[in-house]
C-alpha cells in the first residue's frame, strides 16, 4: 500500500523560507520519479517541481530559483526548500508519485505567505 505523508507547511511572512517533506512508503522510493503540486483556491491543481530517479529536476517557471527539489533515498523522503516565499504561493502542497500506472497523492500540506 502506497502512502505518502507531508509535513512542514505553515505561516510564513513574505520573503521568509519553508521547507516541506513527503515521507513515501510501500514503494521502491530509489526508482520512482517524485513530484510537488499544489492547489490554491478556487485554481486548478499545478506541477510544482519534480525529480526523477537519477535526481533531474524541472519546476514551474514561477517558482524557479526560488524553489529547490531533491531527495533522500536513505529515507524515503523527498523534500521541497522553498525561498523567497510571495502571498502567491499560498496554497495546499501535495506530493505525488506513480506505481503501476496509478498516480498517489499525499492529504497535502498548507502554506500561507502572508504579513
Amino acid at each position: 500500500q502506497v502512502q505518502l505523508v507531508e509535513s512542514g507547511g505553515g505561516l510564513v511572512q513574505p520573503g521568509g523560507s519553508l521547507r516541506l517533506s513527503c515521507a513515501a512508503s510501500g514503494i521502491i522510493f530509489s526508482s520512482a520519479a517524485m513530484a510537488w503540486y499544489r492547489q490554491a483556491p478556487g485554481k486548478q491543481r499545478e506541477l510544482v517541481a519534480a525529480i526523477t530517479s537519477g535526481g533531474r529536476t524541472n519546476y514551474a517557471s514561477s517558482v524557479k530559483g526560488r524553489f529547490t527539489i531533491s531527495r533522500d533515498n536513505a529515507k524515503n523522503t523527498v523534500y521541497l526548500q522553498m525561498n523567497s516565499l510571495k502571498p502567491e504561493d499560498t496554497a495546499v502542497y501535495y506530493c505525488k508519485t506513480e506505481s503501476g500506472l496509478r498516480a498517489y497523492w499525499g492529504q497535502g500540506t498548507q502554506v500561507t505567505v502572508s504579513s
